[in-house]
C-alpha cells in the first residue's frame, strides 16, 4: 500500500494544507493558527478555565502555556483567578483579542462556506460520518 492510499497520510496532508492556508491569513493579522483556535474557544462572558482549553484543541498543557503566554504578551487575553477557588484561572479576551477572534471566526466561516459551495452535501455528510467513526474507534481503543 502506498502512503497516498492510507487514511492517516491523507488526513495529515489535508490538515497541513488547511493549516498553511489558515496561517497565511493569520500572519496578515499578527497571530497564528493556534492563537486563532484558542481565541475561538474562549467564552467572553464567563471566561474559560485555562485547563479546559487544551483538551478542546487537542494540545498538551505545555504547548497551551506557551500559546497563552504569547497571547498575554500580544495583549489578546487576560487571566482572572476564580474568587472561590484560587487554583482555577479563567481566560478572558481583551478588546484586541475580541477583534482577532472575529477575524478568526470569519476566516473559518469563509473556508467552510467555500467548501460547502464546492463539495456536495452528501459527500460532506459521508466525510463527517467517517471521521466521527475513526475518532470514536481511536477513543474507544478499538484500533490497538
Amino acid at each position: 500500500m502506498k502512503a497516498e492510499e492510507t487514511l492517516d497520510y491523507n488526513v495529515k496532508v489535508c490538515w497541513h494544507a488547511i493549516s498553511r492556508m489558515y496561517n497565511a491569513e493569520a500572519v496578515k493579522n499578527d497571530i497564528t493558527t493556534s492563537i486563532g483556535f484558542v481565541l475561538l474557544n474562549i467564552d467572553q462572558e464567563a471566561g474559560t478555565p485555562a485547563t479546559k482549553i487544551a483538551p478542546l484543541l487537542g494540545l498538551e498543557a505545555r504547548s497551551l502555556t506557551r500559546i497563552l503566554k504569547n497571547m498575554e504578551e500580544k495583549e489578546l487575553i487576560y487571566k482572572v483567578s476564580d474568587p472561590r477557588d484560587k487554583r482555577l484561572v479563567r481566560i478572558f479576551l481583551t478588546e484586541k483579542g475580541l477583534q482577532k477572534k472575529e477575524v478568526s471566526r470569519l476566516t473559518v466561516k469563509h473556508f467552510n462556506n467555500k467548501m460547502r459551495e464546492v463539495i456536495p452535501e452528501q459527500e460532506l455528510e459521508s466525510f463527517f460520518k467517517v471521521t466521527s467513526r475513526i475518532i470514536s474507534m481511536i477513543e474507544n481503543k478499538e484500533i490497538f
